[in-house]
């Protein structure tokens, strides 16, 4: 009952505010001077209207937005257009942009890295500094990404990130949607840091130059310096990450992780799947320690625990160690068992108990290792042969944990490992993914457990892979060449070195943010082409009349939001640029701020996924406009007020 009253509610909603829409469109096409005007202003309402209240996917509507101004543009002849709204050959265009090309690139060279572990390696030294809980996670991540996309494009910082994001999320519990919305916005903004940080800032000292050739001698304005914006950038940076940390737990989808918790998501696995009360900790074994000199044997059978990983000095490290290693002072263990059992060994051996996984944290992250579940099949040459006789952690990488047997579950304690294994056996082990992997092919086993991460990292490819990534990054600081160009250099080196399958190339692409961002592309040149942009930001600052300098740079930061929202922020540059430094010649105020103002505005796209870092991140995360609508309004608010503050300190 309450659901169907939900639903009449939300389609209530949609009623109202699509005749809230039209009335808009009506009012706009009886002022505005043409009738291209009125149609691309009621286009632009429209999809204003799908987004906002998902009548159908996102993608979905940004395609229907480019089949209707195809198809306007084709018959709008017999309406009185003296010229079609998008040409024809201008309409898929976008397919093939700059913009396109350069995400599905960044993908690409993101879905490589992560395929030789690096980004697992960048995830666990984050974890390992930054903690497990969200207030803690979360300006790590976004404070690293902010710095990276300082000096390159923002949406490049954010898809090298995105698996990065992806593994702490497995590693932590801690949801993807809970991470990934800070990570993409202060990506964004980490491009207000610099000059080189963004399109926008890129293009404006030309734009600068260009205005300047118009202009008298007195009123010539100096282009700006790399770190010119630097101070307004780490403001903005900062107060993105400070945001997310105060009020993430309000304005972030997802429910916030338990972080009191010391247990892992593999145990949790282990004991929701099997009952078994077990639990994983690390312990650090000091020097006085009893157990210094033991061999791991000596330690296992007596105390009810297994050891499944140590750490020796500072490389030896051992996953699934046979039981006649020797554990010296120093060490770092990783042992499995009964929580109060742990406890109780820790505190009668004089080890240092951590909360929770450091050491670790990459190897035996649940993407990486976990719980399974083996049956020894009838003509299994191990039959007879109990697990110490065939030393089965040494030679097949497996730390058995329980075993079943008659409809019983005997455990750690129970003497597992020295009973005959028979035909029928179920054994519950520990072991790391790639060893069951390879378990599959060995015929003295059935492996029951399939799912698990059946991940085939690439090692060995890290050197081809960092190379045509420092290849692109290259062509990006250093060159002029477009960056789609050099973003997919890396992606085809990447590809042709076997550091990914094409195959595996096309999986990493997110269609959805293609199709979401390249139907948007004709609607912003219809936008700007059509003389809509030109005519709205007119009529806006009509309305302000004569006042203060500041509320007329105010209005200009807003109109360079919103063109952002709807079309190319470069493209809101180069039109709101020239337009702002008439207005503050007009009003004695210093046209190269304004102009400034402009190029930092654009980035402020935080409301709608229409930039490319949104759409980039909202088919992993499962994102809705609504969720951007709530946290990215916000955004929006803050951005211009510290924009302006610090404009005004500053300049």
């Amino acid at each position: 009952m309450k659901s169907r009253i939900n639903l009449k509610d939300g389609n209530m909603k949609k009623v109202v505010a699509a005749a809230i829409f039209i009335s808009l469109a009506i009012a706009a096409a009886t002022v505005a001077p043409n009738m291209e005007i009125a149609i691309v202003f009621s286009i632009l309402l429209l999809t204003i209207y799908l987004f906002a209240f998902e009548v159908v996917g996102v993608d979905v509507a940004a395609v229907s937005i480019l089949v209707i101004l195809g198809l306007i543009s084709h018959f709008g002849g017999a309406f009185g257009m003296a010229k079609p709204l998008v040409p024809a050959t201008e309409l898929f265009r976008g397919f093939s942009s700059n913009a396109v090309m350069s995400i599905i690139a960044v993908m690409i060279i993101g879905a490589g890295l992560d395929k030789t572990g690096l980004m697992g390696k960048v995830a666990g030294t984050i974890l390992k500094y930054a903690g497990r809980t969200e207030a803690r996670v979360i300006p790590a991540i976004s404070g690293s990404v902010g710095f990276i996309s300082s000096f390159m494009q923002n949406v490049g910082a954010a898809a090298l990130f995105l698996p990065v994001v992806s593994r702490i999320s497995a590693r932590t519990g801690l949801a993807m949607s809970r991470l990934l919305m800070p990570m993409g916005f202060c990506a964004i903004l980490g491009g207000t840091i610099t000059m080189v940080g963004s399109s926008p800032l890129i293009l404006l000292n030309d734009l600068i130059l260009t205005s300047n050739q118009a202009l008298p001698a007195a009123q010539q304005m100096k282009t700006w310096s790399l770190f010119s914006v630097t101070p307004v950038g780490l403001a903005l940076l900062t107060t993105g990450i400070a945001y997310f940390v105060l009020a993430g737990h309000f304005v972030l989808p997802g429910k916030a992780a338990d972080t009191t918790s010391s247990g892992t998501d593999a145990m949790d696995y282990f004991q929701r799947l099997y009952g078994l009360d077990y639990a994983l900790y690390e312990m650090v074994v000091l020097a006085d320690s009893p157990v210094v000199g033991k061999v791991i044997n000596d330690i296992e059978g007596p105390n009810c625990l297994r050891v499944i990983a140590i750490l020796r000095g500072s490389d030896d490290l051992r996953m699934g160690p046979a039981r006649d290693i020797e554990i010296p002072a120093g060490s770092i263990l990783g042992l499995l068992g009964a929580p109060e059992r742990l406890r109780e060994f820790a505190a009668k051996n004089g080890l240092e108990l951590r909360d929770h996984l450091e050491t670790f944290v990459e190897q035996l992250a649940p993407t990486k290792a976990g719980i399974a579940e083996v049956v020894i099949p009838p003509g299994s040459n191990l039959i007879g042969k109990s697990a110490r006789d065939v030393w089965m952690r040494k030679v097949f990488g497996i730390s058995m944990t329980a075993l079943h047997r008659g409809g019983e579950t005997l455990r750690l304690g129970d003497g597992i490992r020295d009973m005959p294994l028979q035909a029928g056996d179920a054994l519950v082990v520990h072991t790391g993914w790639d060893a069951l992997t390879h378990l599959k092919k060995n015929r003295n086993f059935v492996v029951i457990t399939t799912e698990y991460p059946h991940e085939e990292l690439r090692p060995n490819k890290v050197k081809p892979a960092l190379a045509f990534f420092g290849v692109t990054l290259v062509l990006i600081l250093f060159t002029d060449i477009r960056l789609s160009i050099a973003l997919m250099a890396g992606a085809v080196g990447m590809i042709l070195a076997g550091v990914l399958k094409i195959e595996e190339a096309y999986q990493a692409v997110s269609w959805k943010s293609v199709f979401l961002l390249a139907s948007l592309i004709p609607l912003g040149l219809a936008v700007e082409t059509s003389g809509t942009a030109a005519w709205i930001a007119q009529q806006t600052l009509a309305l302000l009349g004569d006042t203060s300098v500041w509320v007329i740079q105010l209005a200009i930061a807003v109109l360079a939001t919103f063109f952002t929202l709807v079309m190319s922020n470069v493209g809101a540059t180069v039109l709101l640029v020239p337009l702002a430094v008439n207005i503050a010649i007009g009003v004695g105020a210093n046209p190269a701020v304004f102009a400034l103002t402009v190029a930092l505005a654009t980035s402020n796209s935080f409301f709608l996924p229409t930039h490319q870092v949104n759409a980039l991140i909202m088919g992993p995360a499962g994102y809705r406009v609504a969720d951007f609508m709530r946290a990215g309004g916000v955004m929006s608010v803050l951005f211009i007020v510290v924009l302006m503050v610090m404009m005004n300190l500053l300049f």
